[in-house]
């Protein structure tokens, strides 16, 4: 059970340091796509605006922070700050080394690793809950509300202040990455990888068995126990919170111009309780 509630509790954490620059993302790079990403079944649609055109202009062409990586930390948090009212955001930015970090976590999440080792801001209140029903283990809804704090953050960032603030640190980023062990590859090839992991998550409708293992649970259903362990943090945070995710990044992602058949479609999973 204290492993359960370790891979818990960090299920958010990846969704955060995303959140923060995946705008900003999509469009420092939506005119390097390459090639179309394979989607899936449509099971539920969400609507998607077309992309205004002031986006693009003078506003694009941003100055890099002048600041080495390893004194990085203080001009971050300030200008991170301002990137919402949630005054939460600004009591996670107080983690260290903030760029290795966050590029490390989405390194791993882009293979669908555990982001776990670059996590040590963020606990979410209260236990991971089952619930016993003749003989059987179902996850707890209740337990989903302990994540609500990190899908409201995501929806009170500022697009704009983050954009701008992604590409100025974009070159400290990129530093940061060839460190891990890429010289020759862009760290946005891997954000946009990351990306799409994560929206490959299905929005599941109805109760998740479980198999009670000897420490933890394990998702009775193959179909999405067999997840990534970084698309399995998300699933962990419940079908609400994974819609208003997933449904500001598609709306982020088409105002910024990325093509939507780039993007993974929207998906509704009915899990087999047998």
């Amino acid at each position: 059970m204290e492993e359960q509630k370790k891979v818990m509790l960090t299920g958010s954490l990846v969704i955060l340091l995303v959140a923060v620059v995946v705008v900003v993302y999509y469009f420092f790079i939506r005119d390097k796509a390459k090639e179309a990403l394979p989607t899936q079944d449509v099971v539920e649609e969400q609507s998607v605006q077309a992309a205004p055109e002031e986006l693009a202009g003078e506003e694009d062409i941003v100055n890099p922070l002048q600041v080495e990586l390893n004194k990085s930390d203080p001009v971050l948090r300030e200008m991170a700050g301002d990137l919402s009212a949630d005054q939460t955001l600004e009591s996670w930015l107080k983690s260290q080394d903030l760029i290795r970090k966050f590029v490390a976590a989405v390194d791993n999440i882009a293979n669908g690793l555990s982001p776990r080792p670059q996590i040590d801001f963020f606990t979410p209140r209260g236990d991971f809950k089952v619930i016993r029903r003749n003989n059987r283990y179902y996850t707890d809804p209740k337990s989903y509300s302990r994540y609500n704090l990190v899908a409201g953050v995501f929806a009170s960032l500022d697009a704009a202040k983050t954009i701008r603030l992604y590409r100025r640190a974009k070159p400290l980023i990129q530093e940061a990455y060839e460190e891990l062990g890429y010289p020759d590859q862009d760290f946005d090839v891997t954000l946009v990888e990351a990306i799409v992991e994560l929206l490959k998550v299905p929005v599941v409708q109805g109760e998740m068995l479980l198999e009670k293992k000897v420490i933890s649970y394990a998702i009775a259903d193959p179909g999405l126990e067999n997840l990534s362990e970084a698309q399995k943090y998300l699933l962990r945070m419940g079908s609400e919170n994974i819609r208003k995710i997933q449904k500001t990044l598609r709306e982020l992602g088409a105002a910024l111009e990325i093509p939507e058949h780039l993007l993974p479609r929207p998906k509704v999973y009915i899990p087999v309780n047998r």
